[in-house]
């Protein structure tokens, strides 16, 4: 940081924090320094006007509460997690114990002996399209987690799907920023409800594991605001989190932990966020990021050196700025605690009902698996005596997704096991595809496996079948993209060994993300499975006998090819000394152009090209179908779509109708606007209503820091996907500028 810069935010500290400082030192006077009353900004000032600088800095630095990891002792009061902050006992200020988090209490590696129920991945709780399920699904891993003694969750991964081979996409909800920012702000506001801190992350452009410590991700202001940041933003909102998360990689120029403009002036100072941020852990680099907004140094061990531990005290009692910095972030820490009722509600250890988290993550794999294609195979029927099962380790389980996320039960996973070119093991969840097919069966049929690693084996099992079920897995991973989007191990040879075995072939896909599918027309039917969980097996079995009626709809782009992506070679760092997945924050930085699609990412990128996807945005089949009729839009500031919705078909089911704007005010162009969860029984009709965020109609405008959007003619059309316009309609708004 310059001296001028450095002097130049003292002034504004002058002007601003100090005042702050002030009135809000007053109001914890006139307090009286009573801490147990008032609102939790209220609270917070008259708690850190009593503490000394020491305890200060104290909470603002955590260890990372891995022993194996750290060769160091666990603190006193901390649990194997990803992270523990001492509390201060003489104010009564509870200690900080926080887990990983979205798909459950995670694992580390079974350290603490003990387990948790593993939610489907968060690519299938966006194919639910359902803040219901999103809602559920995060009340009960909060639940469990306090059950636990944690107390913060390191959820709401929020970041867009730019990258489809992006080792995390698995992790988050997708490519569109009104569909990911919802689900995210109902799973936040679900966790801070059940009164722990929930976080947002990775904040912001984090869209690649590959060089995620020195990547610059390149993006115009205004692109930002219209895609990424508006996630965030609608999750921020929504959700109401204690904390962000900010992202290893940089962000035109600085590290998105050094970014004053990402933390200083568009989180807290635009949108008034008054929680606090925390690193990702390992990306600190200097005390001084304290004044570029950094609140909280997360899992210190993982940097050089433990900046604010070390360092902090003795350059704050030199430096005005930075102590006025550091008391506000003391505030704000202590803000998020009081309003997520962390002192009022601490958690309590008990044992957890296992039974009960199976059957929500039961319900919420079945919600989110996509059928993709039936050309009357499915369902299947219950009399079927010869099935042969094939591939993906369906005897022993389901595929899940490596790194911090991993979660496991009590007893571990099924069979772990590390490829050569990884970091983190492999693990299957005991929840065997083959067992539940098994059960749905009469007791006299043959269900035969084969483990799918030989072509031809494979083919005569399946030849001497009535049907055929193929499991095709992705492992996807923290810390690793894919190197493509083809099926690993030689497994599209053989789905089509099998296809041109058996002409009833169905093959479940137990993916990460998009993968490309050679054999898709030699096949009558395909499932996405993805990362189903804890009781995935049962909840893939639901679909395939009909128990449960598909109803999950595409978060994300099915490419039909690597070169219809905005960059088909994937960018990584000159630097010879790479290693995999380039994670040494030593290497030779470079950059990644979002420019290129700016704010189009996915679906919006190829209606903007004109490319045709394998499967669009928002695609899904059913075993019943649902018409749309009757559209009625109107305009003034926003648009307010309302249609019918039928279930012609003579099952029941749910449907996922979207509302696209393809025209604003004469601009081209695909934008959801929104969409609505209705469960109808055969023949039902039911009439809904989706109001749109007007902030989508509108472009970001930087001379007014907000939402413009021009006067004119809407047109906007419904449909069962973002590539199809069942019926089409228009309204005109008024010119505004939303923030």
């Amino acid at each position: 940081m310059t001296r001028g810069r450095s002097a130049r935010f003292e002034r504004r500290l002058d002007l601003v924090d100090i005042a702050k400082i002030v009135a809000l030192t007053l109001v914890a006077v006139a307090a009286d320094a009573q801490t147990d009353a008032g609102s939790p900004d209220e609270r917070a000032a008259a708690l850190e006007a009593r503490m000394t600088d020491a305890e200060r800095v104290q909470l603002l630095h955590s260890t990372f509460a891995r022993p194996d990891r750290t060769g160091k002792p666990l603190p006193d009061g901390a649990i194997v997690s990803a992270s523990f902050t001492a509390g201060v006992p003489r104010l009564g200020v509870p200690a900080l114990r926080e887990t990983d988090a979205s798909l459950g209490v995670a694992w580390v590696n079974g350290l603490r002996h003990d387990g948790a129920t593993a939610l489907p991945s968060s690519l299938s709780l966006a194919s639910t399209w359902d803040r219901d399920v999103a809602r559920r699904g995060s009340a009960l891993i909060a639940k469990e987690a306090r059950a636990k003694g944690f107390n913060v969750l390191l959820a709401g991964g929020v970041n867009l799907a730019r990258e489809p081979r992006n080792g995390r996409n698995f992790e988050y909800l997708g490519e569109d920023p009104l569909l990911a920012g919802t689900l995210a702000g109902e799973t936040v506001r679900a966790i801070q409800a059940a009164h722990m801190i929930s976080t947002v992350k990775h904040f912001a452009l984090n869209a690649q594991e590959t060089g995620r410590h020195i990547v610059n991700s390149r993006l115009s202001d205004a692109a930002a605001h219209d895609s990424d940041l508006l996630a965030f933003k609608i999750a921020i909102e929504v959700g109401q989190p204690g904390a962000v998360m900010c992202a290893y990689n940089r962000y035109n120029g600085p590290h998105a932990c050094q970014s004053r403009y990402l933390l200083d002036d568009v989180l807290k100072g635009e949108w008034h966020f008054p929680g606090f941020v925390m690193s990702d852990w390992g990306a600190v680099r200097d005390v001084r990021d304290m004044l570029a907004g950094l609140d909280r140094q997360s899992g210190e061990e993982l940097d050089d050196k433990p900046y604010f531990a070390d360092d902090l005290l003795a350059l704050a009692e030199k430096d005005r700025a930075l102590h006025a910095r550091m008391r506000d972030a003391v505030r704000r820490m202590l803000r998020s605690m009081f309003a997520a009722g962390l002192f009022d509600d601490p958690p309590t250890i008990e044992p957890l009902d296992v039974a009960a988290g199976d059957a929500v993550a039961r319900d919420a794999a079945a919600a989110g698996i996509v059928l993709l294609k039936n050309d009357g195979v499915l369902p299947l029927l219950r009399s079927a005596q010869r099935v042969a099962v094939i591939g993906g380790f369906a005897h022993l389980g389901v595929m899940s997704g490596g790194g911090s996320s991993q979660v496991e039960p009590a007893a571990g996973p099924a069979i772990t096991f590390r490829p050569a070119e990884a970091r983190r093991n492999v693990e299957i969840q005991p929840s065997s595809p083959l067992a539940a097919i098994k059960a749905r069966l009469s007791a006299d049929a043959r269900v035969r496996f084969n483990d799918g690693y030989s072509p031809a084996g494979a083919a005569a099992l399946a030849a001497d079948a009535d049907v055929a079920i193929v499991f095709a897995t992705q492992w996807m991973s923290e810390g690793v993209d894919a190197a493509d989007l083809s099926l690993p191990q030689g497994q599209d040879a053989v789905i089509a060994a099998v296809a041109a075995a058996n002409p009833r072939t169905v093959v479940v896909l137990e993916t990460g993300g998009p993968v490309l599918m050679p054999w898709l027309k030699d096949v009558p039917a395909v499932l996405e499975a993805w990362y189903p969980g804890s009781s995935g097996g049962e909840a893939i079995a639901d679909v395939l006998f009909g128990d449960a009626n598909p109803a999950g709809r595409l978060p994300i782009t099915f490419p039909a090819s690597l070169a219809q992506l905005p960059r088909p070679k994937l960018d990584d760092t000159p630097d010879p000394s790479r290693d995999v997945g380039s994670q040494s924050h030593a290497l030779q930085g470079f950059d990644v152009s979002y420019d290129v699609e700016g704010a189009d990412v996915g679906y919006r990128w190829f209606a903007r090209t004109g490319a045709t996807p394998l499967f669009p945005f928002g695609y899904g089949l059913s075993f019943t179908r649902f018409a749309y009729s009757n559209l009625e839009v109107t305009g003034g500031d926003t648009l307010r779509i309302r249609f019918s919705v039928t279930n012609e078909g003579d099952r029941a089911g749910k449907d996922v109708p979207q509302v696209y704007v393809v025209g604003r005010a004469g601009t081209k162009g695909l934008r959801l606007v929104g969409w609505s969860n209705v469960a109808l029984a055969p023949g039902e009709t039911r009439r809904v209503e989706v109001v749109a965020d007007p902030r989508v109609l509108g472009d970001w405008s930087m001379q007014k820091r907000g939402w413009q959007l021009r006067e004119g003619d809407y047109v906007v059309q419904v449909g069962h996907a973002s590539d199809r316009a069942d019926l089409s309609g228009h309204a005109a708004l008024k010119a505004s500028v939303v923030r």
